[in-house]
């Protein structure tokens, strides 16, 4: 596992700039910097982003309130041999693929900046296992229709993994920004934009690979492990799909 390079940031340092954010709450080590970069979405430099780090990873062993979130809980990451189902190797290298994919960062974020260092403590406290297992992450490549579930399951599965993000069925309202589509109203423009594909394969299409091949906007993909078939088909029947 190669993340030794990230260090601890003085403690004198990262007062001043926790200072210099206006944060109400001072951090008083560089485990509660990096705590604080995690749940903020400023820790993105883009204008146009509204993840944080806690909107797609819990950090208790499991995830609380039934979430189900893109991400695993990133409790013991620190400890894993490899992130990304072993496509990245090294931990910073799998935090610049969120930070730089999903949160619009302009630049990777280096290994030496005192944003990374105390992120990396923080990724640390919530590890407390010398070592932990590898997790899969399995990619659905080919997108095809799925056997349709049932419209309880649906709506569990639409308030645990989709809600924070779009907010209530047909109007929108709490969703995380006003750039996250409402659903399934969104679909009506389908006809138009996909001509003569299906609006329930586009709709897995995005959900199952996110922003990738520039279909999903700025969402971050579902692998099988964070949404199964069988909950996709269910969340179809909620969708109306």
């Amino acid at each position: 596992m190669s993340h030794t390079a990230w260090k601890v940031l003085p403690f004198v340092a990262l007062v001043t700039l926790a200072s210099a954010c206006g944060d109400d709450a001072k951090p008083v080590n560089a485990a509660e910097y990096g705590e604080l970069l995690f749940r903020d979405a400023r820790f993105s430099e883009s204008q146009f982003n509204d993840f944080s780090c806690a909107t797609c990873h819990a950090t208790t062993p499991t995830p609380l309130n039934g979430r189900m979130d893109s991400g695993y809980t990133l409790y013991n990451v620190a400890s894993r041999p490899h992130w990304w189902g072993g496509y990245e190797t090294n931990l910073l290298d799998a935090v610049n693929f969120c930070y730089v994919s999903f949160m619009r960062g302009v630049q990777k974020l280096p290994e030496d900046s005192p944003q990374s260092r105390a992120l990396y403590e923080y990724l640390v406290s919530i590890s407390p296992d010398a070592q932990a297992p590898a997790l899969p992450y399995t990619v659905v490549k080919d997108i095809q229709e799925v056997p349709r579930g049932s419209l309880e399951r649906g709506q569990v599965v639409y308030q645990a993994a989709c809600q924070e993000c779009h907010g209530a069925l047909h109007t929108g309202e709490g969703r995380l920004t006003e750039m996250a589509s409402i659903l399934p109203e969104v679909t009506h423009d389908y006809d138009e934009l996909f001509p003569g594909i299906p609006h329930s394969l586009v709709v897995i299409e995005k959900v199952r690979h996110g922003q990738f091949f520039h279909i999903g906007g700025n969402m971050p993909a579902y692998s099988l492990e964070s949404l199964s078939d069988a909950d996709m088909g269910a969340l179809l029947t909620y969708l109306g799909l």
